[in-house]
């Protein structure tokens, strides 16, 4: 009987990531991204969004800040989606509807 070795891609990972959002599992969705990188597999801008979903519906509103600058710190530009989840997070976290401290208000 022959043996099949299936390696993991950028696609199957992301697919992990996004049923452990479904699942308000947060820190799992963040360990797949951190093992992404160890696999050396780049996680692209679906891989961070999401993370960053993950983390906006039931993790700390921090995190999803740290996603952001980690994905610019890898040259991965995030989008008007990425930003309104963060802001989001923040809202939830905090009650204010203002936005960020120091945001220009419209």
């Amino acid at each position: 009987m022959w043996e099949s070795k299936l390696e993991p891609s950028v696609i199957s990972y992301n697919a992990g990531i996004s049923a452990c959002e479904k699942s308000k599992q947060w820190q799992r969705a963040l360990s797949l991204l951190a093992e992404m990188r160890k696999s050396r597999l780049e996680p692209n801008v679906i891989s961070y969004n999401a993370g960053i979903y993950a983390c906006e519906r039931c993790g700390p509103w921090w995190q999803v800040l740290s996603l952001l600058s980690e994905m610019r710190d890898i040259i991965l530009e995030p989008d008007e989606v990425n930003y309104n989840l963060g802001i989001t997070a923040y809202e939830r976290s905090t009650g204010d509807s203002a936005g960020f401290p120091g945001s220009p208000q419209i």
